[in-house]
């Protein structure tokens, strides 16, 4: 089978979990026996072409007024935004380019993922083909213009009136999809709620995440415990309430470990405003290292997240997790043999979650599955399983009309 996979970013670009995510998949399609092209965005001048573990990457300029996707990009004037999300309300030059990659590849079914950049308009070029049409939700940009239903640092219990402008036209194309998928149900109840894509056949698959076979580093018995939070440094993903959380906690023998990166200036401000000496703030950090030096992953989210693969991750390193009720984290959270969780802006919960922890150091270290053959369900096999058969159940409806 000849996959076509869109997503707005592929490695080495990467912000979040999605690129991650698409290319795991895109690479064990490949190992499948498929032949696989994916076509991302980039900040070039033309058109790019190049295989990358089997995988034909086909890099496109974005067709856009400017390129808002590098780490240290500078935060643009409010109406050079607006701007950017008029055009991609309906971007018909990313879809012209879309087209034409359409008639050059011609794929037996194509994969939407993340489509901010390229617009809901290519939906429209491939079903203008009779291509059977899977889109994966990966976050909120069909219908939020900043892709997480959060704004001035609080969810959005409502749409605004500029979402509900520019995405107008993605609503009313979303009834041309033939499969949609979500890693989370939440996603899928949401943009249902929202009326997105109405009477497509929906389903959750899981993201691919590779399983760890190194162990954690052992620890002392009085050796302090310690908490991790790994993840963009940025409001949304609960940096504030985990810090103001470490204010409360009323035993003394943690550490907490802080991996990531953010934009300066708010980092700066948050390390000003929490000096404890038992934080660490790490910066970039590899996943695995990060994950074997700590007891219990903090997943601390205030907006609404799919399923944040961090969590998935750390079970697999056998931790422990303390986890916001937030998005469609709750739907895995119960997995661990050790959790809590608690509503996402609540710091004395957060706080007393995190002593409850302390007080069973021996046990909360003993982390990972309650039941280990739940790793099973974010296996590579299990997942292009689930892929394929959502590509042939699109296939099989495109051939039915």
């Amino acid at each position: 089978m000849k996959v076509l996979i869109v997503n707005v970013l592929y490695p080495p670009h990467k912000i979040g979990g999605a690129e991650k995510s698409v290319s795991l998949l895109a690479e064990a399609l490949v190992r499948a026996g498929d032949e696989v092209v994916v076509a991302t965005l980039d900040d070039i001048a033309a058109p790019v072409t190049e295989v990358k573990n089997g995988v034909t990457l086909r890099r496109l300029p974005i067709d856009n007024i400017y390129w808002p996707y590098a780490p240290d990009a500078p935060a643009q004037p409010k109406l050079k935004r607006l701007q950017w999300h008029a055009r991609n309300r309906w971007n018909r030059a990313a879809a012209r380019r879309m087209g034409k990659l359409l008639d050059e590849v011609r794929p037996d079914v194509v994969h939407c993922n993340v489509i901010t950049g390229f617009s809901p308009a290519i939906w429209r070029e491939i079903k203008q083909r009779q291509l059977p049409l899977v889109q994966t939700l990966r976050d909120y940009g069909v219908m939020c213009t900043r892709s997480a239903l959060f704004k001035n640092g609080a969810n959005c219990t409502t749409r605004c009136l500029e979402c509900r402008a520019l995405t107008a036209p993605g609503k009313t194309e979303s009834a041309s999809v033939d499969q949609l998928v979500s890693n989370s149900d939440y996603v899928i109840r949401r943009h249902h709620a929202e009326g997105y894509f109405p009477g497509v056949p929906a389903r959750r698959i899981f993201n691919i995440v590779p399983l760890d076979e190194q162990p954690r580093d052992a620890k002392a018995p009085d050796a302090p415990f310690v908490f991790g939070f790994i993840g963009r440094i940025e409001a949304e993903k609960g940096i504030d309430v985990v810090l103001e959380a470490t204010t409360r906690v009323t035993r003394a023998d943690w550490r907490l470990r802080i991996a990531g990166v953010g934009v300066p200036e708010y980092v700066a401000d948050l390390k000003a405003r929490y000096p404890d000496p038992r934080i660490e703030w790490l910066g970039f950090s590899q996943a695995g290292d990060f994950y074997r030096a700590i007891d219990t992953v903090l997943i601390a989210s205030v907006w609404p997240e799919p399923l944040p693969r961090t969590l998935i991750e750390a079970l697999s390193y056998g931790l422990s997790a303390i986890c916001a009720e937030a998005g469609g984290i709750p739907e895995i959270a119960d997995l661990a043999r050790h959790a809590i969780t608690y509503e996402p802006t609540d710091v004395e919960a957060l706080a007393a979650a995190m002593d409850t922890a302390l007080g069973d150091a021996a046990a909360w270290r003993a982390g990972g599955l309650s039941d280990p053959q739940a790793l099973g369900w974010f296996a590579e096999d299990r997942i292009v399983a689930e892929n394929r058969a959502a590509y042939a159940d699109a296939i099989a409806a495109v051939a039915a009309r």
